[in-house]
């Protein structure tokens, strides 16, 4: 098979690599400079995607392209190409608007039946001041569009609000007046999401439950990042799944999404409350589903595009995945000046394992050895599988003592607060399917 990876920064790099290791074609296309030497050495790369056109379609249905990005247009570029006659997996642009546009998806999923009447949408810095002054309380802001990530978003800590009025201040001065964001009431609970491929047509079963760890810092302090680590398995969320995703599969139907779409919640004794959707592969979330599935990328990716299965294989148990970051993690090289081109060791023994287990982000290689790469410093994700959480922790801390990359560093506590209580209260919520016997 032919695959056509069209990407800025090249977040898909650990899929590239199984692609090749299968024995198939793929040529990756990196827009971002910063980015030119992530995966260099590995993956064959190509100047311009659309001059790649031809070579996928001289593929027929075994040729596939593949977005990562919900970057302004790229989902209407996908539909057009898929009317084109192309086999494309990634998004759309009904899904950019999920992901991207916070206010709208809420909305969207109130229609569906979810909680509402705890956000309110702002594009006026003034105005949301004087909300916030006239409703004290605790509040999550959190911005719109492609060119925010998740550390500008905030998540108030004082019940009067005041901490939320001083943050909005500080970055609508940084980053503009005419941001969109949206202020959500605070909700405790336990954080979890749900996640599953679409086909076109429908999701393919099973769907994934999540656990992500977002705060730099272990014990939840520090910048809110995209992920530091995450808890993940396929076992137990039928129930969950029909509760939730499975509600936007007419929609998505309607829009000819193609690619995989999680919904992030809140969970308590009050219900089930949507924080936010991703349409398009997560990072470090796919790599850390890359060993619990059975079913290997380019026969799943080939079922994506033809709609030709229902299901796909899974492996039992948890993954549970620790993202090795190095400086200007949880910022960019636009940003922070920092060095690239750093070695990476691998102690021994690491035997077959080991390094299906190791998941390459920001990595190139030159000669023989690995280095360091890329615009933000994601450097790579390590997992571990078992059928317990603890097992799987322990696994996955093994491994990472193995790994030797100057000023890495990663979180040490991924897993505990599942261990710590969380699960056991999902357990009481009735939120997972019962547990298979043996």
């Amino acid at each position: 098979m032919r695959f056509l990876g069209v990407t800025e920064t090249c977040d898909l790099g650990a899929l590239y690599l199984r692609l090749l290791a299968e024995g198939h074609e793929v040529r990756v296309a990196v827009t971002e400079p910063l980015a030119e030497g992530t995966l260099a050495g590995l993956v064959p790369r190509s100047p311009d995607w659309e001059g790649e056109l031809d070579w996928v379609r001289e593929a027929g249905a075994d040729g596939i392209i593949l977005f990562e990005s919900v970057s302004e247009g790229f989902g209407a570029r996908q539909d057009a190409l898929r009317r084109q006659g192309f086999n494309v997996i990634g998004g759309s642009a009904f899904g950019d608007r999920l992901e991207n546009d916070r206010a709208f998806a809420q909305a969207f999923l109130a229609q569906l039946g979810f909680p509402q009447g705890h956000v309110w949408e702002f594009s006026d810095g003034a105005e949301a001041d004087a909300f916030l002054a006239a409703n004290p309380g605790r509040y999550v802001l959190k911005y719109s569009g492609p060119d925010f990530d998740s550390g500008d978003n905030y998540i108030g800590q004082l019940e009067d609000g005041e901490d939320v009025r001083a943050m909005l201040a500080a970055k609508l001065a940084r980053r503009g007046a005419d941001a969109r964001f949206i202020l959500m009431r605070y909700i405790a609970g336990v954080e979890m999401g749900v996640g599953a491929y679409f086909d076109g047509r429908k999701f393919l079963r099973p769907a994934c439950l999540d656990w992500e760890h977002k705060r730099f810092f272990a014990g939840d302090m520090g910048e809110l990042t995209g992920e530091m680590g995450t808890v993940a398995t396929y076992d137990r969320g039928t129930a969950f799944f029909e509760k939730t995703l499975a509600r936007l599969e007419p929609h998505l139907r309607e829009a000819g999404h193609v690619g995989y779409v999680n919904l992030n919640t809140i969970v308590n004794e009050e219900g089930i409350w949507p924080l936010e959707l991703t349409s398009r592969f997560g990072y470090p979330g796919f790599a850390i589903l890359d060993p619990i599935q059975k079913t290997s990328w380019a026969r799943l990716l080939a079922m994506m595009v033809s709609g030709s299965a229902r299901a796909f294989e899974t492996v039992p148990g948890f993954s549970l995945g620790v993202l090795l970051t190095i400086p200007p993690f949880p910022y960019s090289r636009k940003q922070v000046d920092a060095a690239v081109g750093l070695p990476i060791f691998f102690g021994e023994p690491f035997d077959l394992n080991d390094w299906r287990n190791v998941h390459f982000g920001e990595v190139g290689r030159e000669g023989e050895r690995y280095v360091t790469s890329g615009l933000y410093g994601w450097t790579m994700v390590v997992t571990g599988v078992a059928a317990t959480i603890p097992e799987a922790k322990r696994l996955v801390y093994r491994r990472l003592g193995r790994i030797i990359v100057p000023d890495g560093r990663y979180r040490l506590d991924i897993g505990d607060r599942l261990i710590d209580g969380e699960f056991e209260r999902l357990e009481r919520l009735g939120l997972l399917d019962p547990p298979l016997r043996p």
